[in-house]
Parts: C-alpha cells; sequence; structure tokens
C-alpha cells in the first residue's frame, strides 16, 4: 500500500500480471507521480538446439505420448532462471507499460533479461528519473509528468496497436479497458476491434512460434523498434510524451538500430543476450550478441510490407453468444481453422474442463465451452492455462475450439476465445448453450455465434450451474458490483 499523501513519488516494480493492474489503476485516478518497472524476462531454455519455455513443460508433461525421461530433461531445461515468463505468457503483461508511452514508461529496456546488467541499469535510470519527475512537479508545477497528463486516449491506443502487432496477451485488453476506466480515458472495446482491422501482426513471440522468444524481440531492437515500424505506417500518434520526457518520435529515432549510425546506448541494450546457463541472480551477467538482428524481412521484427500477417495479432468477435464482444489471439491460431465450426461440450469450471479433455471426453472438432469463470462467475477470472495447454497434450491443437467467459495466460495459443460477454453469470447467452450446440467461428469476419435462432435461444433456460465453489465474502462484495470484461471487469459504483 503506498498513500499518497506520505510519498512524493512511486517507484513500481512488478514481475507478472496479478500485480502490476493494481500498480497502474492507482496512479491513473490520482495525480500519483509514478514511473514502473517490470523485473524483466528470464532466458528461454535450450534442449537438443530448441529453445524451451513453461508451456513446453506443461504440454509435455500431459502428452502421455512422451517419455517420463523426456519430460524430466524438458522441466529441467524450460525455465533456466528467475524473471518473468521467457515468451509472451504469464508476465509479459506487466511488460506493455515499458513497451510504449502509457503511465510509468520506463522506456526502452523492457526486452532485457532479468539476469542481465542492462536490467539493474534500467532501475537505476527509472529511480533517477522519477526523482527528477518529482521535482518536475513539485518544483516546477510541471503536470506533465503525471499519469493522466501521460495516459491519454491516443497513449491507449499506441499501446494497443503495439500488443495488437505482437500477437501479444488477451490479458492486456482486459487490463487496459480497466485502466483506462480508472483513468476516465475514452477506451472502448469498439476501439480494439477497429485497431485489430488495420494494425498488422509484425513481431511473432513463444507461444505463438517456438522460432522466438522475448531475447530475440531485445535483439532485434525491442519494443521501440516495432513501435518505429508501425510509425512508418501512420498506424501511430507519435507526438505523445513519455514518461521520460521525451516524445513517442524521439524515442523511435533514438533508439532505430536499422538506421546508419546507432546510438551508442541503443546498441548497448539491443544487444544483451542471455548467459545461456542456470541463473537466479539479478544483473549478474553481461553477455552480448556479436549483430542485431535488423533483418525487417524475415527476422523477428517485420516491417509493413512483410508482415506476418495483415491482420494484427488479436481479434474482437461479436455474435449472438457474445453480444458485447469477446477476443482472440489469432497470432495463435492456424490459418486453416480462422473458420471452424463443431458440437459444444460444456463444462462450468476450468477443474470440470481440465478433467474432461484429459479423460477423453473431448474428441477432434469439439468446442470446449466453459462458462461461469468470469469476472462475476468466477468470481474474478482466474488465468486458465491449463485447458489450452492440455487440448495440446491430446493432440487437438488444430482440431479442437475452446471458448469461455473467462480468461487466458498470454501462453495460450490455438483456437481459444476469450472474455465473452455478457458472461453467463450476467445473464449471458453462453450460459444457455448445452452439449451438441453448433458453434460457428469466423475470424475473418469477426463473428462468433450459436446455430439457434433468435427466438430458440430467448426461450432457452440457463443451464444449472454443478460445480461446488467455495467464494469468500471478499469475492462476493466484488461480484455483487462487477462489469463483464469488455468492460474491464471493472466494479461499477454509481
Amino acid at each position: 500500500m503506498v498513500n499518497a499523501h506520505k510519498a512524493d513519488a512511486w517507484f513500481a516494480l512488478a514481475i507478472a500480471t496479478r500485480i502490476t493492474p493494481g500498480m497502474l489503476w492507482h496512479p491513473c485516478g490520482s495525480i500519483f507521480r509514478l514511473i514502473f518497472v517490470s523485473g524483466g524476462p528470464m532466458e528461454a531454455g535450450e534442449l537438443d538446439n530448441r529453445h524451451l519455455d513453461l508451456i513446453d513443460a506443461m504440454i509435455e508433461s500431459a502428452d502421455t505420448s512422451v517419455s517420463d525421461e523426456r519430460i524430466a530433461q524438458v522441466e529441467r531445461n524450460a525455465c533456466p532462471g528467475c524473471g518473468c515468463c521467457s515468451g509472451m505468457i504469464y508476465g509479459q503483461l506487466d511488460e506493455l507499460p515499458e513497451r510504449s508511452d502509457r503511465p510509468g514508461s520506463s522506456g526502452q529496456r523492457y526486452d532485457c533479461l532479468l539476469t542481465h546488467v542492462g536490467r539493474t541499469q534500467l532501475f537505476r535510470d527509472a529511480a533517477r528519473q522519477i526523482v527528477e519527475n518529482a521535482y518536475k512537479y513539485y518544483r516546477d508545477g510541471d503536470e506533465s509528468v503525471l499519469p493522466r497528463s501521460i495516459a491519454t486516449r491516443q497513449a491507449f491506443l499506441n499501446a494497443m496497436s503495439l500488443d495488437i502487432a505482437m500477437g501479444g496477451s488477451t490479458n492486456t485488453v482486459l487490463h487496459l479497458l480497466a485502466i483506462a476506466h480508472e483513468a476516465e480515458v475514452d477506451f472502448k472495446m469498439d476501439d480494439i476491434d477497429m485497431l485489430s482491422r488495420h494494425v498488422p501482426c509484425l513481431c511473432k513471440v513463444a507461444p505463438n512460434t517456438q522460432k522466438y522468444h522475448i531475447q530475440d524481440v531485445n535483439r532485434a531492437g525491442g519494443i521501440l523498434n516495432i513501435l518505429g515500424e508501425l510509425s512508418k505506417g501512420g498506424l501511430l500518434k507519435t507526438d505523445v510524451k513519455r514518461v521520460d520526457g521525451l516524445t513517442l518520435a524521439e524515442a523511435v529515432e533514438k533508439y532505430n538500430i536499422c538506421k546508419k549510425e546507432v546510438d551508442t546506448e541503443a546498441k548497448r541494450i539491443y544487444s544483451s543476450a542471455p548467459g545461456n546457463k542456470f541463473n537466479i541472480k539479478l544483473g549478474s551477467q553481461n553477455a552480448v550478441y556479436k549483430e542485431l538482428d535488423t533483418d525487417r524481412a524475415n527476422g523477428c521484427i517485420r516491417d509493413l510490407q512483410h508482415a506476418y500477417s495483415k491482420d494484427g495479432g488479436l481479434a474482437v468477435l461479436k455474435g449472438n453468444i457474445a453480444q458485447d464482444g469477446c477476443v482472440v489471439k489469432t497470432a495463435g491460431v492456424d490459418e486453416s481453422i480462422w473458420k471452424f465450426s463443431g458440437p459444444a461440450k460444456v463444462f462450468d469450471s476450468q477443474d470440470a474442463a481440465c478433467e474432461g479433455i484429459l479423460g477423453g471426453k473431448v474428441v477432434s472438432g469439439d468446442v470446449v465451452v466453459i462458462t461461469h469463470e468470469g469476472p462475476k462467475g468466477g468470481p474474478g477470472m482466474q488465468e486458465m492455462l491449463y485447458p489450452t495447454s492440455y487440448i495440446k497434450s491430446k493432440h487437438l491443437g488444430k482440431e479442437c475450439a475452446l471458448i469461455t467467459d473467462g480468461r487466458f495466460s498470454g501462453g495460450t495459443s490455438g483456437l481459444s476465445i476469450g472474455h465473452i460477454s455478457p458472461e453467463a453469470a450476467a445473464g449471458g447467452n453462453i450460459g444457455k448453450i448445452v452439449d451438441g450446440d453448433i458453434i460457428e467461428i469466423d475470424i475473418p469476419n469477426r463473428s462468433i455465434n450459436v446455430k439457434l435462432s433468435d427466438e430458440e435461444l430467448a426461450a432457452r433456460p440457463m443451464t444449472p450451474v454443478t460445480r461446488d465453489r467455495k467464494v469468500p465474502k471478499s469475492l462476493k462484495a466484488y461480484a455483487s458490483m462487477v462489469s463483464s470484461a469488455d468492460k474491464g471487469g471493472v466494479r461499477i459504483i454509481d
């Protein structure tokens, strides 16, 4: 807890998606001075000349075709040290403020590994910056350093454009909407839908591909070089201010690694490399890449002409079971199943879904439906990484879909659609689906429907909840006031 009347400014340090939103909600709802820094990502694991991460270990551990010896090897090598996940998985939401120009952006070194000396230098630079910003506000009366001065509508649009271009986590959709609500910024689900229709996918990172992890993004120039490629196409507003005093345009130019004379600091930052050994000590190694990845045609970061796909990495779908929208990470979906139709297999909890998948109840062609895991139904939105991982464990990743009013991890890939709104617990139609109903998904046309007429759907009763879940009074109070995910799962207080 930070009491604003007892602190001049706040240095926020986070390492996971559960902490980050709260660190940003508070300053966005006040005049509090904030600078935000993430702990940093871990290195990708290495086994048999293949990169590994947490998701590989989860998938292979539940795959009956994989030997115990192989699983043990994967588990020993998948996470070779400290830090948030090495791909777009759990911890990458907390990096988003560093990616762009939103409140607390400490700037340019998001991709630098936790074990690298560059991460500790980032902490020092950020600490120096927040002191300077406190002086600017108290001594000079400069309100441009306040979160609400930085967290403008355009800043949110820029940040979301970046996440779409990266095929980032659906978590960022949920939390950006919530932070915008707290900051009283006009930023809605429809804005995300609008952006997804013209922002291409310029960077793919695990689990969307096994070829690249966060360390590879860093070698290619990191977040600011993705923003640079977007700005070339006029897809960003670059005159917005960052917490370090630069405009986004100035930062993009300074840290551009593709120009003839690369800035010395930029070269140092983006040359930082993994130590390639087990390491749990912050800032304890100083490995460097001999060359940066400036290949914008075939490298980790692409230019607009060589985009991984013209459609962005995230998309909003609507239909008769998601009138207010839902979210799919298209970067993680094989194009062969962008259009999918199949019978529903309905579960009213993540636990029941896991049992059904592992027990063989789910077969090729099915659409797994998980209800009552939304903000009100959970209550809260637990991270559902296990069902999606287990579908892959059963070799059904390209043969099944999964839809829910809950949320997934950034580690999710495949045809997994979350945040269906209104949620079941709020009377949403997803709560009326029964086994055998045909679910039709069409990503190119941004639609999701159950194959029932409006009259049939209206006449359907809500499916009774069979699970036995103990809910504390604190979460019952939250559930009584909370919105569905399309508004960020925020408490609505008149």
